[in-house]
């Protein structure tokens, strides 16, 4: 604001301004959607050598059926009740991170769109409507510099951790495992 010949603003005013929220929900929209991505995914595709992978062929503890274990006293409550409600439990994971996922995307969207009128007013310009900051070249390259970057480092280690070791880390296989060992 102080461009444009106004005041600075302060902590309290900042907080009503879209510019805070553009910023915040476009950082979370993307970790929501890498950590939602790579959840789901990870379930179904396989990478051999990698130590985030499931092993190709074996059937692994997170296979295991949950009815099994709906007499167990100490199992979560969606495993005892069953049905609609088991189902939507195995896989409320993946689920509630891409619904974190659209909210913080609806953030992002609402809080540029904000920023975007300010600046607009700032400029002696009309406002734009929320379709059109919704499908503007400037939103689009906030969130795919965003998506690019997280899908970019989950990609990184997928790979570099079938070659690579890091002593100690479980996100690595042991240091004498063969490339293509698959899983921990």
């Amino acid at each position: 604001m102080t461009d444009h010949g106004g005041r600075a603003v302060g902590l309290g005013t900042y907080v009503t301004l879209g510019h805070l929220w553009e910023a915040l929900f476009e950082n979370w929209e993307s970790e929501f959607l890498q950590t939602s991505a790579f959840v789901v995914l990870s379930a179904y595709l396989l990478q051999v050598g990698s130590p985030e992978s499931r092993r190709p062929g074996v059937r692994e503890l997170v296979d295991a059926d949950p009815h099994d274990d709906a007499d167990r006293p100490d199992v979560p409550w969606p495993v005892r009740r069953g049905g609609w409600v088991l189902r939507a439990y195995e896989y409320s994971l993946g689920g509630a991170l891409f619904l974190l996922f659209l909210v913080s995307f609806v953030g992002h969207l609402l809080g540029g769109w904000a920023e975007q009128n300010a600046e607009q007013r700032l400029h002696g310009q009309t406002a734009v409507t929320l379709i059109d900051h919704a499908t503007s070249s400037r939103f689009w390259f906030e969130s795919l510099q965003n998506w690019q970057s997280e899908f970019l480092s989950v990609g990184a280690i997928v790979w570099l951790a079938v070659y690579l070791r890091q002593r100690g880390s479980p996100e690595s296989k042991p240091v004498h495992a063969p490339h293509a060992e698959t899983g921990r």
